[in-house]
């Protein structure tokens, strides 16, 4: 571990010597104003580019005097000086060997003259352009690959940057949305757009803050810290069709298979994806690389997830994308998947139960069979019904079924090594789930600028039937609880209904100043029916105890009034209100009712707000009161006997749970240095939380019911720096970030109140390195610790430290060829007991195109020297687990992938 650690900081202080040795910063200053009014030409986009490849070096737009500050490096070479603004003629002009900052005085721009029978010379696309809150990229002048793919042209992209995990971030932003024409390809995440969709059909790349439908209606500044990217087709190239065909078969029997088609129409785009594999990859990927190997940098799931977990998993999907315009004012998508899988799962887990004067030691094999299917279909209809009215419908429906097997043993031990009790059961179940949401939005907006009315009306039905099969022995060896033996029936329905409608409506008092007034209305039914029968008997009888049938509804009405302060740099929403909530809970257990109503008051407050320093430097901020009701479960006194292990009864005196949320991060980002740095913090602070309070006799058994704690609270403070170096075909990126989370946890055990407090720190030191076309080094080392103290326990503190070090490396040389590796190292430093404490994961690819290039041959081998595993250690305010899972182990895999595209492209004069 010692010399992993020394090669990453020399890794490191490798990159930092490069870095203090690069050139000095410069500044070009200048000002830009209209030929013949000589007024100033604000949001003009002032960029440098190279001479020799025409990519960018710089950029910046000029202010409301039409003044422009352009920070870059100094340069031994000649370099093209170009300004570019809508509406009139762009000006370029070389600058030679920029070494000193340079002021270029004032720069005049003629109008475009647009007379009849006038010949227009249009000019070239500027290769980056600044709209308002809008930054724009000119796909054709990035040099790529003619293989590549969308997230290859973004990479490429000044101020964009992907981690290993596909988070994607824009100056200092995380993108959460990717569009295609202002449409979602299946889902608005875009993961299966960036693996999958050919660049060269990408005309531009349109970037700014993430907006919600009804901010996009009324014009409102985005509300969110996230950044979207809109990808916009190619006019000559939105007719036609593309896909990819992907079969492979491997040792074990180990297959993968993946299709994707897409058809284009104008505004009509239909896409088909499939997906069928035994190699727990979950989600769909088509990577150039590993295509759909988990492990490495393909370990992000893309688009729908089948039947996550443990285990070794066999999945397959189809999806199907549509989007639309059937007639003027009307946008359509939609998205129909259907997924299936089957997993196997061997777990073994020791759980140490703290005590405050003793402990529990829990030794348990589960055995898990377990299949998955399930239907998804969602649909956004949005219907402009004027320039002022705009309406929004968002069906979506989820049908799914789950069965299962599950093998189980445990025996549990006291601090002494005495046996206590011992449980085996083997238990089936088969469950019908049934899901349908809607949500009706209305957007007005009046002539006076800032004044609209919204309104939202949503519901979600959802219904849970299982049927379960329950085989189990418990036998205690201590104390005077009697055996618990079971062969019985659980046949139980869950259904729930909730309806939420939301009023809003917003006065302007000045330019930046507006008044907000909300109501806010939900009520919720949930309806619990569970039966057991008796299996030992020819008519299954019922058995009472296990027999349990609850009723419970909500409703809340939430009046608030707030303002917002919308000016250039400050965006503030303030608002306060309270909730005034009805809960009814009856339930009926052992031909008894139990009813208990409670009425809440409770305030509540929230402020959401950014402030732009500079067009570099911002703020974020965020704070809200929440609360939670208690479940009818958890304040009805009536017993739950469904685990022979635990009896759990409801409080009725327990109170709701309150607490204060609050986030803020500040971002710094200089595009011209292509540098940044994020400082972000998260806390909670509970003024009473729920809790579950436990206390265990002398046979093991946990008697549990449910309490209020106060003072509280979880924080975490982080900190991300990233710096991007470019010189010639060098490419090189650095990342360190550092997590540290603080939790206090109190909670009682067997009648004393104890006190866990939690101490997390996570550093994250990230590498890499590009030689232009032809080869890529990502290096990544990340470490864990986590540290708890506890009061009024068997124990002091325990803790668990986790290095885990990975390196991919590609090779695109020779031409023709690609060679990837991903290696990775994980040690578990304190993991107990017979669980092995390190492992290395190895895996590599070779593959070769032809036909020119249409088609792919690779070999790849998964765990090369098989030794993949899966150990972890979870700590919690009550218990230490280690537990281990079924892992895929190595095997070699031979797949052939075909490519093809034909779009009706038009002739160029």
């Amino acid at each position: 571990m010692k010399l992993t650690i020394n090669y990453i900081l020399l890794i490191f202080c490798c990159f930092g010597s490069f870095y203090s040795f690069a050139q000095k910063n410069i500044v070009v200053n200048g000002r830009v104003i209209n030929h013949k009014a000589e007024s100033s030409i604000e949001s003009a986009t002032v960029y440098l580019i190279h001479s020799k490849d025409s990519s960018v070096i710089a950029y910046t737009i000029s202010d409301k005097y039409g003044r422009f500050k352009l920070e870059t490096r100094s340069k031994a070479e000649n370099v093209i000086f170009r300004i570019s603004a809508e509406g009139y003629q762009e000006i370029s002009k070389t600058l030679e060997n920029i070494s000193e900052d340079l002021d270029l005085g004032v720069f005049k721009l003629l109008e475009y003259e647009n007379k009849l029978n006038e010949v227009i010379i249009k000019s070239i696309a500027p290769p980056i352009r600044i709209k308002k809150d809008t930054l724009e990229f000119n796909a054709s002048s990035f040099k790529l690959r003619p293989d590549a793919n969308v997230e290859t042209l973004l990479r490429q992209l000044p101020g964009v940057t992907i981690d290993a995990d596909k988070k994607i971030m824009v100056n200092g932003k995380e993108v959460n949305q990717i569009l295609l024409n202002g449409k979602p390809f299946f889902g608005e995440d875009g993961k299966i757009a960036l693996q999958n969709l050919p660049s060269e059909i990408i005309k531009k790349i349109q970037i700014s803050n993430t907006k919600t439908k009804e901010e996009e209606f009324t014009k409102q500044a985005s509300s969110s810290n996230k950044a979207s990217i809109n990808l916009t087709i190619e006019k000559d190239k939105s007719k036609g069709f593309f896909g990819k065909f992907l079969g492979g078969y491997g040792s074990s029997d180990r297959y993968e298979s993946s299709a994707l088609l897409s058809y284009f129409k104008d505004k009509r785009r239909i896409s088909f994806l499939a997906s069928s594999n035994n190699i727990n990859a979950t989600g769909f990927s088509m990577d150039e690389v590993f295509d759909n190997m988990r492990g490495g940098r393909n370990s992000g799931s893309r688009g729908p997830v089948i039947g996550r977990g443990p285990g070794i998993i066999k999945s397959n999907l189809i999806g199907l994308n549509y989007v639309d315009e059937w007639f003027k004012g009307n946008k359509s998508n939609g998205n129909y998947f259907f997924t299936d899988s089957d997993s196997e799962n061997n777990n073994r887990t020791s759980e140490l139960t703290l005590l405050p004067e003793s402990s529990l030691l829990a030794e348990s094999t589960t055995k898990t069979k377990r299949g998955f299917s399930k239907h998804n279909a969602d649909f956004n209809l949005e219907f402009d019904i004027s320039a002022m009215t705009k309406i929004i419908i968002t069906p979506k429906l989820d049908i799914g079924n789950t069965t299962e097997a599950v093998s189980f043993y445990r025996k549990t031990t006291d601090d002494n090594d005495q046996l206590i009790n011992t449980t085996d059961s083997d238990n089936s179940n088969q469950t019908d789930n049934t899901n349908f949401q809607n949500n009706i939005s209305v957007f007005t907006k009046t002539k006076k600028k800032g004044r609209y009315f919204t309104a939202n009306f949503s519901n979600e039905n959802s219904k849970t039937d299982s049927n379960s099969i329950i085989e189990s022995t418990t036998i205690y060896q201590q104390g005077d609880t009697p055996d618990d033996i079971r062969n019985q029936n659980v046949k139980a329905v869950n259904k729930r209904d909730s309806y939420l409608n939301s009023l809003r409506y917003t006065e302007p008092l000045t330019d930046s100043l507006s008044l907000n007034f909300n109501i806010n209305t939900e009520w919720e039914k949930i309806v619990d029916d569970k039966k057991t029968y008796d299996r030992n008997y020819t008519v299954h009888q019922l058995v009472d105890s296990l027999t349990n049938y609850s009723l419970s509804t909500r409703f809340q009405i939430n009046p608030k009034v707030g303002f917002t302060i919308n000016k250039s740099k400050l965006n503030l929403t303030v608002s306060t209100g309270t909730y005034f909530v009805t809960a009814q809970n009856n339930a009926e257990y052992i031909n008894q009712i139990t009813s208990l109503n409670k009425n809440y008051i409770i305030p509540e407050g929230s402020l959401k707000g950014s402030y732009q320093f500079t067009e570099e430097k911002g703020l974020y901020m965020f704070y809200e009161r929440r609360f939670l009701i208690p479940k009818d479960y958890q304040i009805l006194a009536v017993p739950n006997l469904d685990n022979p292990l635990v009896t759990r009864t409801g409080n009725p005196d327990l109170k709701a749970s309150t607490s204060h949320v609050a986030y803020f991060t500040y971002t710094s980002y200089n595009p011209q240095t292509l540098s940044g740095y994020d400082i972000y913090s998260n806390t909670t602070i509970y003024d009473n939380q729920i809790i579950a309070a436990s206390a265990f006799n002398s046979a093991g058994r946990q008697i549990s019911t449910y309490q209020n704690v106060y003072g509280t609270y979880n924080t975490l403070l982080g900190i991300e720096w990233n710096k991007t170096i470019k010189k010639n075909l060098h490419v090189f990126l650095l990342m360190f970030a550092i997590n540290t989370d603080y939790l206090l946890d109190k909670g009682f055990t067997n009648g004393q109140l104890y006190s866990a407090k939690t101490l997390r720190f996570s550093p994250v030191l990230q590498l890499s390195y590009d030689y232009g076309k032809l080869m890529s080094i990502k290096p990544r080392y990340s470490f864990a610790y986590n540290d708890t103290k506890y009061t009024n326990s068997f124990i002091n503190s325990t803790s668990n430290k986790l290095h885990n070090f990975n390196i991919e490396t590609t090779c695109y040389w020779p031409k023709s060829w690609v060679f990837g590796n991903d290696f990775g190292y994980t040690y578990n430093s304190d993991i107990s007991g017979p669980y092995k404490k390190y492992f290395y994961l190895w895996n590599t690819s070779l593959s070769y195109k032809f036909a020119k290039d249409k088609m792919t041959f690779k070999v790849k081998v998964y765990d090369l020297l098989n030794q993949n595993q899966s150990t972890s250690r979870t700590i919690t305010p009550t218990a230490v687990v280690d537990a281990e899972n079924t892992v895929l182990k190595r095997y070699v895999m031979f797949s052939l992938l075909y490519k093809f595209q034909n779009f009706a492209t038009k002739k160029k004069n």
